[in-house]
């Protein structure tokens, strides 16, 4: 097992305060908040904070906020358990314990003048919306941009208005599906690797953004294999089972590979021979 070095500073906790709350889903809230001070936050999209409530506990949460956003950051939190639960009752003015960031976020030097295919299932929107966002904030620095988006039903989408003007862009090419519509729902339904083939791209300068359930990965990178994307050039989230972000529990490791400190982004030629790594 290889050895991880630790700073003292990554072991530091913040003293956070919440500037805005809100509840995006019944089951998703999100969460405006600032360092002391406002500090910035130092962040690379795809990376992610240790957010902590005294007595209660920790746990990893991915930034959503682009690092062009200046003075605070966004979170959204799923509840899930005992400290998500409790993160849900907090409103603006209360305070929150922060570590990091941590993690290897997406290489966005590598990216910069190349044509880029965003693919979000579910809740994978949101670290994906850090580089979304970035990518839009220097939006000369890229090339052609696609996102494709993908959720149970339409009352489970997050950022709802965002979308929307994702959608009016003419700079962006934006599409979204449900797998189970209601009477309201005017877009597409069915699995999110139905709307790949549709996209019109040149393989040798895309490159292929992804985040979502363990489930999507599979189908979803099969349908870019079959567009002639290099392996290299498929890039993919995998926030599984993380605690402590500094590689020292080992609920992250993946036969050697630790998500929080080697990843969470990895490109899929780094992973695609490790079992169980997708």
């Amino acid at each position: 097992m290889k050895s991880l070095k630790v700073k003292d500073s990554e072991y530091d906790i913040k003293k956070a305060k919440i500037l805005k709350a809100k509840m995006l889903t019944s089951m998703e809230k999100y969460f405006e908040i600032a360092l002391p001070g406002g500090e910035s936050l130092d962040h690379e999209p795809g990376q992610f904070v240790e957010v902590s409530l005294l007595g209660i506990g920790e746990a990893p949460i991915s930034i959503s906020s682009s690092p062009t956003k200046l003075g605070s950051f966004e979170l959204v939190v799923r509840n899930v358990g005992k400290l998500t639960a409790a993160l849900h009752k907090l409103e603006a003015g209360a305070e929150v314990g922060i570590r990091g960031p941590f993690g290897k976020g997406f290489p966005v030097r590598i990216l910069e003048g190349n044509d880029l295919l965003f693919i979000a299932g579910g809740l994978g929107i949101v670290p994906l919306r850090s580089l979304i966002n970035f990518v839009i904030d220097n939006r000369r620095d890229f090339g052609k941009v696609s996102i494709l988006l993908g959720c149970k039903s339409p009352k489970d989408l997050l950022f709802g208005n965002e979308l929307e003007q994702w959608g009016k862009r003419l700079d962006v090419n934006f599409n979204c599906t449900v797998d189970n519509a209601d009477p309201d729902w005017k877009g597409n339904v069915g699995l999110i690797t139905k709307l790949i083939p549709g996209i019109d791209l040149d393989p040798e300068r895309t490159f292929g953004v992804v985040c979502g359930p363990p489930i999507m990965y599979k189908f979803v990178i099969k349908e870019l294999v079959k567009k002639k994307i290099p392996d290299r050039q498929v890039l993919v989230s995998l926030e599984r089972h993380m605690k402590c972000g500094l590689g020292k529990c080992g609920h992250c490791q993946i036969n050697g590979v630790y998500c929080c400190q080697d990843g969470p982004v990895f490109s899929y030629d780094r992973i695609k021979n490790i079992p169980e790594a997708l």
